[in-house]
C-alpha cells in the first residue's frame, strides 16, 4: 500500500493555514491585508504557482521556495533575505503539525500489509516530516518527485512505487487526497486508487475519478480486504 502525505496522513492545511496565520503576526504584515483569511489565501497562491513552475522543471526546489516568499511579499529580496524570511515561517509552520486522528489507527488494522510513501515533494522534507510525526518507521521507503525526477499523476512516478516493493501495479493501493493527482493518476497507473476527502479544496476537481471515495480512513481496512488482489506479507512486526 503506497500513501501520499499532506492532507492524507499528515494535516498540511492547517499547520500551513495556522503556521502562516501566526508568522504574518509575528512579522507585522497582518495589517497589509483585509482579513487573515486573504493573506492566507494570497500565500497560498503563491505557492501553488511557484510549486507548479518547481513540477515544470523551470525551478528548483529551493527556488521555488525564494520565488513564493518573494511572491507574497511583492519585494525583491536577496536570496538570504527570502530564505530567512521563509525559515522564520517554518518555525510557526512546524508548531502546528499534527498528524490526522484516523491515521495511527488505520495503519494499525492493516498489520498484513507493506506500506510505502509516495509524495510531490522532496526525501529531505518528507523524511523529516515523518520522522517528527513519529511515522518514518511504519514505512519500508519513501519515495519523492524530486529525487524521481517526475512528479504525480504521472504514471512513472506511482510505478516506480510499485517497483520499490517489487509489486505489479494491480497488486498495491494508492492513497491520497487530490481526486486527480492521486486518485486518477493512480487508476490510470493500474492501481487500486483510494481519495481520501477530507471536505478540502480539491473535492470541487473531484469530477469522475476513478477513485474509491472515502471519508475517513476509518473505511480503508474493509475495503481493501474485500479486494482479493492483495495480500502481499508484511515486513513489519
Amino acid at each position: 500500500m503506497v500513501w501520499d502525505v499532506d492532507d492524507t496522513l499528515f494535516d498540511y492545511t492547517t499547520a500551513d493555514r495556522e503556521g502562516m496565520r501566526a508568522h504574518l503576526l509575528a512579522e507585522g504584515l497582518l495589517a497589509r491585508f483585509d482579513t487573515p483569511e486573504q493573506a492566507l489565501a494570497a500565500w497560498r497562491s503563491a505557492t501553488e504557482a511557484h510549486w507548479a513552475r518547481h513540477a515544470a522543471g523551470e525551478a528548483t526546489f529551493e527556488g521555488q521556495r525564494l520565488d513564493r516568499v518573494r511572491a507574497f511579499l511583492g519585494a525583491e529580496l536577496s536570496d538570504a533575505e527570502a530564505e530567512e524570511w521563509f525559515l522564520r515561517y517554518v518555525g510557526h509552520y512546524q508548531a502546528a503539525w499534527q498528524v490526522f486522528p484516523d491515521v495511527l489507527p488505520a495503519l494499525d488494522a492493516l498489520p498484513e500489509h507493506r506500506h510505502a510513501v509516495l509524495s510531490n515533494s522532496s526525501l529531505t522534507v518528507q523524511e523529516h516530516k515523518l520522522r517528527v510525526l513519529g511515522l518514518r518507521d511504519r514505512f519500508e521507503s519513501v519515495l519523492c518527485a524530486v529525487e524521481l525526477g517526475v512528479s504525480k499523476p504521472a504514471a512513472g512516478a506511482f510505478l516506480a512505487a510499485c517497483e520499490g516493493l517489487g509489486l505489479p501495479p494491480h497488486e498495491v493501493a494508492y492513497v491520497g487526497d487530490h481526486p486527480e493527482i492521486d486518485g486518477r493518476g493512480a487508476a490510470e497507473a493500474g492501481m487500486l486508487s483510494v481519495w481520501i476527502d477530507r471536505g478540502g479544496p480539491h473535492a470541487r476537481t473531484a469530477g469522475t475519478a476513478p477513485a474509491h471515495r472515502i471519508t475517513s480512513l476509518a473505511e480503508l481496512p474493509a475495503l481493501v480486504r474485500a479486494d482479493t488482489r492483495f495480500g502481499a506479507p508484511s515486513t513489519f512486526g
